[in-house]
């Protein structure tokens, strides 16, 4: 769950990007209150860079918090999608 200002700002397109850049799977969605809601699957090394890179985002963008909750690997996804 990625909270700041984060909608508006491409972060979608660009955190699409980069996880595919990172071999890693799943979604990202803008939720109604402003935030955005990433579920991603992948190597740990490469979910850890995707995770920084989340606390940045793209240009433009203002991240207040990232808050992680992991879980199992399930292998269900078979690309990284925007939701819209």
């Amino acid at each position: 769950l990625i909270t700041g200002r984060v909608q508006g700002v491409f972060f979608r397109a660009n955190a699409q990007s980069m996880a595919k850049k990172l071999l890693i799977k799943g979604w990202v969605n803008n939720l109604t209150n402003g935030n955005l809601e990433i579920v991603a699957e992948g190597e740990e090394e490469n979910l850890q860079q995707f995770i920084n890179w989340c606390h940045k985002g793209p240009p433009g963008a203002l991240v207040n918090k990232v808050e992680v909750t992991r879980g199992e690997f399930e292998g269900k996804f078979s690309d990284f999608s925007i939701i819209y």
